[in-house]
């Protein structure tokens, strides 16, 4: 329990540190905290799918979020001349590249190849082991890596502008508390279920992948997930500067209410299908970097499912005002 709660607190305390850089200094502060997240994940997830017997490519699920967040910095950077659905489509397309990387790379180094099959006892001709291999690998390159990226995208609306002109003069403080929201959703969601669940319990929610979660915690966690959202928003509109950007935003508080609540429900999805694959894996935790929650996939896992709908759901606000 101590080794929980001060992992929590050292999580927390990053993440605070993180917010204040790039309030304050940068964004590629943050954007070297999704990185790090990125990668890490990646890591762990090509463990999970290798315990699982897909067997991938471990050093490209580590790269790839590397190189496809240094690719989005710099179309973000080029943002009036490369648009957001461009940058969007070059992130797709580094799927495809990375994974035809992963089939060849995994056919020219045929020493190696023969031995891991021979290891592992595949009868299969190399051709198909590294054709299956990279399509397992692919998998790694879309979750986690893919759906991080939407977190680098919500640092940067206030780069955006081309695309969303009502950010013109409020980009910044905008981002930040998007960026929040995005963060905020899964964690509060997260916590409330776990306090409510152990208070009330009752029925599972899905007691085949994971035996702890009730339906009163998953009710519980989403009502307290809205409701902090509306004071959150209630708050940031009591401040003249910061109520100004909203107002600027098209954001109002039925409007966060709303995306607060769709947001909850996909943070547990995305909770829930980690804990299948970690099943199918027959692992307890993806990793062991945080004692007491386990690893970096254990703790962000509903921020990967949250975070591309964050995004989607402020820019079609941004681009109907």
């Amino acid at each position: 329990m101590k080794k929980r709660l001060y992992s929590g607190i050292i999580f927390v305390a990053i993440l605070a540190l993180a917010f204040v850089l790039k309030a304050t200094v940068s964004n590629y502060f943050f954007d070297a905290f999704i990185l790090f997240v990125a990668c890490m994940a990646g890591l762990e997830f090509s463990k999970i799918l290798t315990k699982m017997g897909k067997f991938n490519n471990k050093i490209l699920a580590v790269v790839q979020p590397a190189v496809l967040i240094g690719v989005m910095l710099i179309c973000i950077a080029f943002h009036k001349q490369i648009s957001l659905i461009y940058t969007i489509l070059i992130a797709i397309s580094t799927i495809f590249v990375f994974t035809l990387v992963a089939f060849v790379w995994t056919l020219i180094t045929r020493t190696k190849t023969n031995r891991e099959m021979e290891t592992r006892k595949i009868s299969a001709k190399p051709v198909q082991f590294s054709f299956v291999k990279a399509i397992n690998s692919m998998l790694t390159f879309i979750y986690p890596s893919f759906l991080v990226i939407f977190l680098t995208f919500i640092n940067h609306f206030g780069d955006f502008t081309a695309t969303f002109t009502c950010l013109t003069d409020c980009g910044g403080i905008i981002s930040v508390i998007v960026l929040l929201l995005a963060f905020l959703i899964p964690i509060v969601t997260d916590t409330f279920a776990y306090l409510v669940g152990g208070l009330i319990g009752g029925k599972k929610l899905a007691p085949s992948i994971s035996p702890k979660k009730t339906i009163s915690g998953a009710i519980g966690g989403t009502v307290f997930c809205v409701l902090l959202s509306i004071v959150l928003i209630l708050i940031f509109n009591s401040i003249p500067s910061t109520s100004q950007a909203l107002a600027q935003a098209g954001i109002s508080v039925w409007k966060v209410a709303i995306i607060s609540l769709i947001g909850s429900c996909l943070g547990q999805a995305g909770d829930l299908f980690e804990s299948f694959l970690k099943r199918k894996a027959g692992v307890k935790d993806s990793g062991n970097i945080m004692p007491g929650h386990g690893g970096v996939l254990d703790r962000f896992d509903s921020h990967f499912f949250v975070a591309p709908f964050v995004f989607l759901a402020f820019s079609l606000l941004f681009i109907l005002i």
